[in-house]
């Protein structure tokens, strides 16, 4: 499984907008509005780094309102939840 942090800008009045959508892109499990630096962080979990690759340079660019984004892929997660139970895709 690979999982990324991704910061996002959005363009001016749609940050809301541009979270909807996020929330409903495959390999997004959650968006979180911030405030400082980004508009909003979304969290990636996908079961291949290909995956991931295609998400955020294919499916992101489809989400109309982001202005720039900076991923972090994650080398490894430290969590008490069982993170590969609770987001198997199947596979």
């Amino acid at each position: 499984m690979q999982n990324a942090v991704i910061l996002i800008n959005a363009e001016k009045g749609k940050i809301q907008s541009v979270a909807e959508r996020l929330a409903e892109v495959e390999g997004i499990s959650e968006v979180f509005s911030t405030c400082g630096r980004y508009d909003l962080v979304a969290i990636a979990r996908t079961r291949d780094f290909e995956s991931l690759a295609e998400l955020v340079t294919g499916r992101l660019d489809e989400v109309e309102g982001i202005r720039e984004t900076e991923t972090l892929n994650a080398m490894q997660v430290h969590s008490r939840h069982d993170l590969e139970t609770m987001f198997s895709l199947g596979w």
